[in-house]
């Protein structure tokens, strides 16, 4: 097993465009970091930096303490898992398990050995015999880690290995991924675009963007304290809705449109340098789950309410995603239209004129629907702030 560091690491293409700039990461023996971005944010690139399918343009990688940058991919003891399976189809799933130690020449009962022993780890163990075409997606999928388990690799690095799979499998295989992965205690690089997916799977997640590392982190803490606009944008389903708003002189409520809200001492408390923007324009975000049909609370407080109209209302069961429109501006940019696919399915300003939208998760005890104006209860204590000029976040 081994620690996986990349300092600095950097990659231009010779056309002269930046793939990856500056990336640090550090890896720890049997975690699981999951790096996160839209297309083109440098992921896949990274990925293959590591394998050495990529030369590294500047920087260090380093690999169990040796600097492996100059070293060919099979010199680096690592396994990588792909979206395709790459499985061979006339072989069976032992001979595709033990294909890579066959080529090493390893023992014949060697092979035997860490095929049976990989195959009951992956729940494959009744289908040795089996060609890949008699088997499900999941299936492939865990015979492709199996091959990868076998060589005993120092990093495991996986590209969108769930990808091809429906949504269902993805879900089981999420789980089944980390089981395994835990048990075999390996320093693993998982790529993928979906962030729930990261969210679910990642000891830690790191969101690149454009080629540079935006916060690596917990899941939790990329959610509840977001670096900038877009980490707040992309972390988090449906996104966080951002607004552009202002702070009063005093410092003790922010405008959100035409509507304001109350802002309780703890939230300047928590988040000094907001004192900075006092009467001053900001960004203002709001999590769905911090708004409640005040309809069902029993009690309102002056100034911590958000009137809005309701668009459409689906109904997920433990609860209610209520979309809506509301007297604001959205806080558009660059950065947030990335991370919420926006740039790549245009804008809808054109379709809700001045108004901007918005989604709630609120109880299915709640009588909204499509068609109605609606009051939301706001938890301000959770509001997050940003820079509008720069897109950081508003903290310490």
């Amino acid at each position: 097993m081994a620690t996986v560091k990349l300092d600095k690491v950097t990659k231009v293409y010779p056309n002269g465009l930046p793939a990856v700039t500056g990336l640090d990461l550090d890896v720890a023996e049997g975690e699981l970091m999951v790096m996160v971005g839209p297309s083109g944010s440098g992921k896949t690139t990274a990925l293959r930096m590591v394998a050495g399918l990529e030369e590294i343009t500047s920087g260090t990688l380093t690999m169990g303490g040796r600097v492996v940058n100059d070293l060919a991919p099979k010199d680096r003891n690592v396994a990588m898992v792909f979206q395709s399976y790459a499985l061979y189809p006339h072989m069976t799933v032992a001979e595709n398990i033990g294909f890579s130690l066959k080529l090493r020449k390893v023992s014949k009962g060697e092979i035997e050995r860490k095929v049976k022993d990989a195959a009951s780890l992956l729940g494959l163990s009744e289908y040795l015999g089996s060609k890949p075409a008699q088997l499900s997606g999941g299936q492939r999928q865990r015979v492709a880690m199996g091959r990868a388990i076998v060589r005993e690799p120092s990093v495991f690095l996986m590209d969108e290995p769930l990808s091809n799979l429906d949504a269902k499998m993805r879900v089981q295989m999420r789980a089944e991924i980390s089981r395994i992965q835990r048990r075999v205690g390996v320093a693993t690089f998982y790529v993928t675009h979906d962030q729930t997916e990261a969210m679910t799977m990642g000891d830690r997640v790191a969101v690149l963007h454009k080629g540079r590392l935006q916060q690596v982190g917990t899941p939790q803490a990329l959610y509840e304290r977001p670096d900038n606009v877009f980490v707040a944008a992309f972390i988090g389903s449906p996104a966080m809705n951002l607004y552009e708003g202002s702070l009063s002189a005093a410092g003790d409520e922010v405008r959100i449109g035409s509507q304001v809200l109350n802002l309780p001492p703890s939230v300047m408390v928590a988040r000094p340098r907001l004192g900075a923007f006092r009467d001053q324009k900001l960004v203002v975000g709001l999590r769905p789950e911090h708004l409640a049909d005040a309809a069902l609370a029993s009690s309102v407080p002056p100034g911590s309410t958000l009137v809005a109209d309701v668009e459409l209302v689906e109904a997920l069961g433990n609860e209610l995603q209520v979309h809506f429109l509301i007297d604001a501006a959205s806080a558009r940019s660059e950065d947030t239209e990335a991370a919420t696919g926006a740039d790549e399915l245009g804008s809808l300003a054109g379709l809700v004129g001045s108004k901007a939208e918005g989604v709630a998760r609120v109880s299915p005890r709640s009588e909204l629907h499509g068609g109605t104006r609606a009051t939301f209860l706001v938890d301000t204590e959770h509001l997050q702030f940003f820079d509008p000029s720069s897109g950081l976040a508003i903290w310490d």
